[in-house]
C-alpha cells in the first residue's frame, strides 16, 4: 500500500482552493440551485442538449432532482477525432443535476425544503442561478424581481442548513474520541486545537452568512471540515439569467448590484447569460446556417445600438458554463487515441499516472509499469497530418513517465501494465 500523502500546507491556486473540500473522484457533479421559476430546468436542458428535465412555469415543477450529462466542449479532443477518424469517439461529460427551487424557510421545512437541501448535499458544486429578467408570463415566487434579495434568500437557507449541521459536530467528535479510547459515554473529553480552530472559523463565516468555502483554512483544518459535509463548502458559480435584449447589449440594470453582492459574500465567478437567447439558438441546432444567421442578426442588433467590438459578438454561453463547472470541480482530461477509438477520460486535477490508468480499468492501475505520454500541442505541431506518433517520437517529444507523474491537462497517453494471476494459497 503506498504511503499516505502529506497534508498540503502551501498556498492553493484559485481552482484548487474552491475545490479543496470536495471528494477526489472523476464522477463529480454540478447542481443548479435557485428560487422557483428562475430557469433551472430550461438551462439544464440546454446544457445537456436535450429535454430531459421538465420545464414548466410553476413552483416545484421539478420535485425529484433530474440528472443529465453535458458533453464537455473540447477543441483538442475534436482535433484528435478528426485526425484519427476512429469508429468510436467518446467525449468527456459533466454530470449536472437540476434541483427544485428553494424558498425562504426551506432550512426549516418550508416548501419541499429539507428534501431539496438533501439533494444539494449530494452534488459537488453549485450553479447558483439568479433571475435578472422581468416577464409577465413567468411568475416570481416573491411577486417581484430582485436578484440581490434572491441571492440573500438562497445563501441564508444554505448557511442555515450548515449551522444546523454544526450543532452536532462537537458532540459527534467527542463521541468519536470516546469510542477510540474506550471511554464511557459520560466521560468528559477535549477536542483537538485544530478541531476547535476549524469549528470557530466555520461558525464565524456562517454567522456572517458567508459560504465556508470562501474562508482561509490550514490543510489540517480542511481535512476536518471535509468530514462535516457542509453545503457551503462546495464551489459556487453565479449564473445570471437575463433577457435576450440585455444579453445582446451586454448590459442589465441588476448586474452592478449583483457583482457587489457577490464580492461582499466571499467573491466568485459570475456568468451572465440568457436562457431566452440560448433556447432560440438551440431550437435551430438542426440547421447550422440558420444558427449562424441568428448569431449575425443578434450581433447586428448590438451594432444598431452603437455597440461594437469583440465583446458584442453574440455567441452561446453554454460551452463556457460547462467548462466553468468542470473547472470549479477541479476536473481535467487526458486522451487515448488510436485507429479504433479516441476518448477523453476525466480525472481530478493532480491525479497521478497509476490512478489515471485506473479510470480505464482497475488492472491498468494494479499492474502499472509506465505511461508513454505526448503533449497535445507537440502532437499537433509535429504529426504532419498522419494519425500516428511516429514523427513525435522522431522529434524526441514522446516520453515515458512513472508512478509519481501528475497528469497534465491534455496529455495523450498509452499506459503500459502487467497483471499476473494471484498465487494459489
Amino acid at each position: 500500500m503506498p504511503p499516505k500523502k502529506k497534508v498540503n500546507e502551501g498556498p492553493l491556486d484559485e481552482v484548487m482552493r474552491a475545490a479543496r473540500f470536495g471528494r477526489v473522484k472523476n464522477t463529480l457533479r454540478m447542481g443548479f440551485v435557485g428560487l422557483p421559476n428562475v430557469g433551472k430546468s430550461t438551462i439544464t436542458n440546454l446544457l445537456s442538449g436535450s429535454n430531459t428535465a421538465e420545464a414548466a412555469n410553476y413552483p416545484f415543477c421539478t420535485i425529484d432532482p433530474n440528472e443529465v450529462q453535458a458533453i464537455v466542449p473540447d477543441q483538442k479532443f475534436q482535433y484528435l477525432a478528426k485526425t484519427f477518424k476512429p469508429p468510436s469517439i467518446v467525449p468527456a461529460v459533466l454530470k449536472i443535476t437540476d434541483i427544485a427551487g428553494l424558498i425562504a424557510g426551506a432550512s426549516e421545512g418550508a416548501g419541499l425544503g429539507n428534501a431539496f437541501l438533501s439533494h444539494i448535499t449530494a452534488v459537488d458544486g453549485i450553479y447558483h442561478l439568479v433571475r435578472a429578467f422581468t416577464s409577465d408570463e413567468v411568475v416570481h415566487v416573491d411577486d417581484s424581481v430582485d436578484p440581490c434579495r434572491d441571492l440573500t434568500t438562497i445563501e441564508n437557507e444554505l448557511c442555515a442548513k450548515d449551522k444546523s449541521t454544526m450543532e452536532k459536530v462537537v458532540e459527534d467528535e467527542k463521541n468519536r474520541i470516546r469510542k477510540e479510547k474506550g471511554m464511557s459515554r459520560t466521560s468528559e473529553v477535549q477536542v483537538s486545537d485544530v478541531f476547535e480552530s476549524a469549528y470557530s472559523k466555520v461558525t464565524a463565516l456562517l454567522d456572517s452568512t458567508k459560504p465556508v468555502q470562501t474562508g482561509d483554512f490550514t490543510g489540517a483544518e480542511v481535512s476536518i471540515i471535509k468530514g462535516w459535509n457542509l453545503i457551503t463548502t462546495k464551489p459556487q458559480l453565479y449564473i445570471i439569467n437575463m433577457s435576450k435584449k440585455d444579453f445582446i447589449r451586454k448590459g442589465n440594470k441588476f448586474l452592478p448590484k449583483i457583482k457587489e453582492w457577490v464580492q461582499t459574500h466571499g467573491g466568485g465567478t459570475i456568468i451572465p447569460m440568457s436562457a431566452e437567447f440560448e433556447q432560440e439558438f438551440a431550437d435551430l441546432s438542426d440547421d447550422k446556417e440558420a444558427q449562424k444567421a441568428f448569431l449575425a442578426e443578434c450581433t447586428q442588433k448590438a451594432r444598431d445600438m452603437g455597440l461594437t467590438g469583440p465583446q458584442f459578438e453574440c455567441k452561446s454561453i453554454v460551452p463556457r458554463m460547462i467548462r466553468a463547472g468542470r473547472t470549479a470541480l477541479a476536473l481535467q482530461s487526458f486522451y487515448t487515441a488510436g485507429e479504433k477509438e479516441v476518448r477523453a477520460w476525466t480525472i481530478a486535477k493532480g491525479t497521478l499516472a497509476p490512478q489515471a490508468a485506473g479510470t480505464i480499468h482497475s488492472d491498468f492501475e494494479r499492474g502499472f509499469i509506465k505511461a508513454e505520454i505526448c503533449n497535445f500541442d507537440d502532437f499537433k505541431a509535429l504529426h504532419g497530418g498522419v494519425a500516428s506518433m511516429a514523427k513525435v517520437k522522431e522529434a524526441g517529444k514522446y516520453r515515458q513517465e512513472g508512478k509519481s507523474y501528475a497528469m497534465a491537462e491534455g496529455d495523450i497517453v498509452e499506459f503500459m501494465f502487467n497483471v499476473t494471476s494471484a498465487k494459489k494459497k
